[in-house]
Formats: structure tokens, sequence, C-alpha cells
């Protein structure tokens, strides 16, 4: 599947860092992953750390699926506000969705600092309302929130330009929330585990996967025969391939990442990332090197010709978005990318054996937060494969 067009920013910063291994022989592991991003790299963290013999496989070169399109953005919040989730699935499975996403950015922040990676930084989320009728919403979320003890604050008119720069209605100021690069994140995590003994091979692609009642068997790369006892489908959104038609659908979403300025241009008072109640919302923050990164405009379709022709249109779009809440900051985009990924029922990643294919586990973080949806599934696949419980195993399971 062609997951991404343009030139996405991660990439043109961090180059191809590493290099890895085609697989040339026949091996056996205890656990398969499948799919070398984000979600591949912290599952195998995750079961090496465990003691757990496992080996990674990706047809690509590492981190150049959805990884590299990512914006690298960390929130604790789902594409469903929680007062909405809790009308849908219950305010107990709610709280409990929501708290989950507050655990998982500190413990991303804990492994960075763990494996050296000096590119996770926590800071503040502004959720912000796009028109005047989205207030009441904003109002409502707040409630919830404080409700479950998230750490919350209201915004309201000029609190909003004191505080951010920019004028609205209101707006939902949360002090959990955090900003990386995902692409160097994945490499720097790989290159953790292959010193712990994880194997990993990119350029090698799977095919003829047979699932066993003990085992599962494979062929990898030119012919080779790989011997698992248990697969870890971290494929993110080509996974559709492998499940039921009709629990996902896809979308396609675009960003862009502005010239870099001498200082960070935004005038916030402190570091935060911004998105609004939009639908598509959209989002922004500064990066590291003083750049302006941009997301949103998604289109409810994948095809990739369609997609990336609507590249130059969704840029001017989102520049002229940004322009409406600092007019007077000047945006000359130097790279624009776009991606696809995919939306579930209540906007809850799949994460867990799927029951029509043996000795399986699915890592599917789908979602705008997919990042702390990756390190939440590669704990729970962890858990299930050791024979310990997760609390949080139910909530994102395929039969939930």
């Amino acid at each position: 599947m062609d997951l991404t067009g343009g030139y996405p920013y991660w990439l043109i910063r961090s180059g191809l860092p590493f290099d890895y291994n085609v697989l040339q022989k026949n091996i056996e592991v205890d656990v398969a992953i499948i799919g070398g991003g984000i979600s591949g790299a912290l599952a195998a963290y995750f079961l090496s750390e465990a003691g757990i013999e496992c080996a990674v496989f990706d047809r690509r070169t590492i981190g150049l699926g959805s990884t590299a399109a990512s914006t690298s953005l960390l929130q604790y919040e789902l594409d469903m506000g929680l007062s909405k989730l809790n009308k849908t699935i219950g305010q107990f499975k709610a709280a409990l969705a929501y708290k989950c996403g507050v655990e998982a950015i500190a413990k991303l922040q804990a492994i960075s600092k763990k494996i050296k990676f000096n590119e996770m930084e926590l800071c503040k989320s502004l959720y912000f309302s796009a028109t005047k009728k989205d207030v009441s919403f904003l109002e409502k979320e707040f409630e919830a929130r404080k409700e479950i003890g998230l750490k919350v604050k209201l915004l309201k008119g000029r609190e909003i330009y004191k505080y951010a720069g920019f004028h609205a209605e209101a707006a939902i100021l949360s002090s959990t929330a955090a900003q990386t690069n995902a692409y160097k994140l994945t490499h720097q995590l790989l290159q953790y585990c292959i010193v712990k003994g994880v194997k990993v091979y990119d350029r090698t692609n799977v095919k003829n996967i047979q699932h066993g009642k003990s085992k599962v068997l494979f062929e990898a790369g030119e012919g080779f025969k790989v011997n698992a006892g248990f697969i870890v489908y971290a494929t993110g959104y080509e996974a559709i391939d492998f499940i039921e038609k009709g629990i996902v659908k896809l979308q396609s979403t675009y960003a862009l990442s502005s010239e870099q300025f001498i200082k960070n241009p935004l005038p916030l008072r402190e570091p935060m990332v911004i998105w609004n109640t939009a639908d598509p919302y959209l989002y922004m923050r500064c990066t590291k090197d003083n750049r302006i990164l941009v997301g949103g405009r998604d289109e409810p379709y994948y095809d990739p010709k369609k997609r990336d022709a609507l590249m130059e249109k969704k840029t001017r779009l989102l520049s002229r978005d940004f322009k409406k809440l600092f007019p007077t900051i000047e945006m000359k985009p130097e790279f624009s990318w776009c991606g696809t990924f995919n939306t579930t029922k209540y906007a809850l990643p799949l994460i867990g054996n799927y029951k029509k294919l043996q000795n399986s586990f699915f890592a599917l973080g789908y979602g705008g937060n997919g990042i702390t949806f990756s390190l939440i599934a590669a704990e729970i696949l962890k858990d299930s494969i050791t024979g310990k419980k997760n609390k949080y195993q139910s909530l994102f399971s395929f039969d939930r």
C-alpha cells in the first residue's frame, strides 16, 4: 500500500540514520513482529525487555511507512471527546481510555530517557473552539475531564489571547502532552533492541503466512522460512489486508513544515501543541529547530493519486488556516506531505488477539494519537504473551 506522498519533514531532517540487514537465512524466533515503524519498534522494546526473543520484519526501509509522515504530537485525547465517549461506551470505560493515554505519555518519556533519546519534550495542549457553537461542547468536555481528575483549565476569550496569542471563544488547557520525532525515535528504539539481541530486517517482504495451533510459519525475503511462536502485526494501516472489512475506515491527512525561523515564532506563554474542535481538526506546533508544523484538512477516502494531487491545494489551505490564527507571522511552507490513516468506531485502537488467526496479535494504534496507542499496544501484547493480565486489554480488543 502506498501510505505517503510528498516530502515528510522528519525524513528530510533525519535521513537514513542506520542500516539494517535483509534476511538471508531460515530463522526460528519466539515472536515475529511484522512492521518496522513506531508500533513495531515499541513492541520489540517491550518484548525484549521481558526477555522474549523476537525479530522485526519490514518490506520497506525502516520507518518509511506512516511513521515518517507522523506529525509527532503526543496527546492523551482520543479523536472523540470524553463527554461524547461517556455516552457511547459508558463513563468507566471512557475514563479508562483517557487515563491510559496520560500514562502512555509518561511512559514514553521514561523510555526516551532510558534509551538516551533527546527529542521527547513534555508540554501542554490547547484545545480551542473552531466556532462559537463549539463553546458549549468545550464546557461539557472540560467538566467531564475535570470529573475524572485530569489536569485541565477552561480558558475564555482574552485569557486565550494572553496565553497563546490568538483569538478564540473558549479552550481547554491540558497539562499533559508531548512532542517528538517519531521517525528518529523508531530508529533509536530499534538500535537499543538490537543490542539486546533483537534481529531487525528491512527490505524483507513477508508472504504465505500460515497460522498453526502452536506456531506461525511464513516466507520472508527471497523465500527464506521463518518459524515463530507468535506473530505481531504492527503494520499499521496495511493491516486491513489481514482483518475483516468494515472494521476500520481509511482517511488521508495533510501536513506542512515552514521554513526555519531564528527562534520559536509562536507567541505562546510556554511550549504547547495546539488543535481545534473542527472536523477534521486543525493542529500545529513548533519543532525543535523552530519550524511551524501544521496539519489537518483530512479527506474521507484513500486513493494515492487523488490524495497526492490535492497536496498543493491542501498546503495553501493549511497555510491560510494558520494565518487566520496568527496573521502577523509569515508562513512560508518548505516541506509538505500527506499520509494515510485509519479510524475506528468510537476512535479506539484495535489491540490484542485476533481469533480468526491463531497465535496472532495486532498492534493497531488507529486514530489521531497513534504514538500513544502504539505504546499501549506494545505493553498489552507483552502482557498477553507473558500471561499477565492487563487492565486495558478488554477496552481495546477486537470483540469489545
